[in-house]
């Protein structure tokens, strides 16, 4: 065969184990154990648990005015690396006001006692059940983290959520809970017709009541519902001051130093919370501090 015969079957044979590997699946991913925090992540169709090491730490003491939601989320989760119940855990209401942030705080609190976080985004839903097989047989606890989650109407990850919280013949085990938080009260939209008296709708919808249990269903199966309220002004003042005092390591009192740029800050993002009360403290010592 001569050499540029060769040549051209060299390159052929390339490009069909190009394509075929297009087709096989991913060589399995060794999950790293040694660290704190990990994201459900995807290589072609397979999911692996990917290491976080650089973590954000969050104090549990800088979550100011949630002191009754601070109070359930760490009895349960103390109560969870324990080994005694607990509960799966839906935190809802106004953004910004710390829902995830005590998520985080947990994992900066009791990761010495064996406590670890997974975060998986809502479209990766659907892969629950293999999250939960790789890690129920592990010694640590895990929380499984859904940050800011929804469903719209036929949304997939919705009936899988469902099975994991309400317990499937695949069992979760006792290493495992679901924490999640979210804007919407019952996670999946409401419309005005759900509450409308109807005998027979347009749709054929014989029974719409039936339709509204199956829409709060879900949040109903998680144990513990907490809601989160936005702050009023000077609740957000105070933030803001704590902030301030914390990042430059002095204490100021007097609020009329920031109060009115604290306060325009504010409404420019149509929102008083401790996120927006942070990001003013750092944008104040910035412009201040020079």
């Amino acid at each position: 065969m001569e050499s540029f015969d060769i040549i051209k079957l060299y390159s052929l044979t390339e490009k069909v184990l190009n394509q075929l590997s297009a087709w096989l699946p991913p060589v399995p991913i060794d999950n790293d154990w040694k660290a704190h925090a990990y994201k459900w992540r995807k290589q072609g169709t397979q999911g692996y648990l990917h290491p976080i090491y650089n973590i954000s730490k969050i104090d549990i003491n800088d979550l100011h005015n949630i002191s009754r939601q601070k109070n359930i989320i760490d009895n349960n989760t103390f109560q969870f690396i324990k080994g005694k119940p607990a509960n799966n855990v839906l935190m809802t209401g106004a953004r910004g006001t710390g829902k995830s942030s005590l998520v985080k705080a947990m994992l900066d609190k009791y990761h010495s006692d064996g406590l670890r976080l997974i975060e998986i985004e809502k479209s990766d839903l659907n892969d629950l059940f293999s999250i939960v097989e790789i890690i129920a047989d592990r010694p640590e606890k895990f929380i499984i983290f859904c940050d800011d989650l929804s469903f719209e109407e036929g949304e997939s990850g919705y009936k899988e959520l469902k099975s994991i919280l309400d317990g499937s013949i695949s069992s979760t085990g006792t290493n495992i809970l679901i924490y999640a938080t979210s804007n919407r009260r019952h996670l999946i939209p409401e419309n005005f017709n759900d509450n409308l008296q109807k005998t027979i709708e347009e749709n054929g919808d014989i029974h719409p009541g039936e339709r509204v249990e199956e829409k709060i269903s879900l949040s109903e199966r998680f144990g513990i519902w907490i809601s989160f309220y936005p702050f009023n002004q000077e609740t957000y003042l105070s933030i803001v001051s704590f902030w301030i005092n914390k990042i430059r390591g002095t204490n100021i009192d007097n609020r009329n130093e920031f109060r009115n740029e604290a306060i325009q800050w504010a409404l420019e993002r149509g929102s008083r919370s401790g996120r927006i009360a942070h990001q003013f403290a750092r944008h104040w010592i910035a412009q201040h501090d020079r």
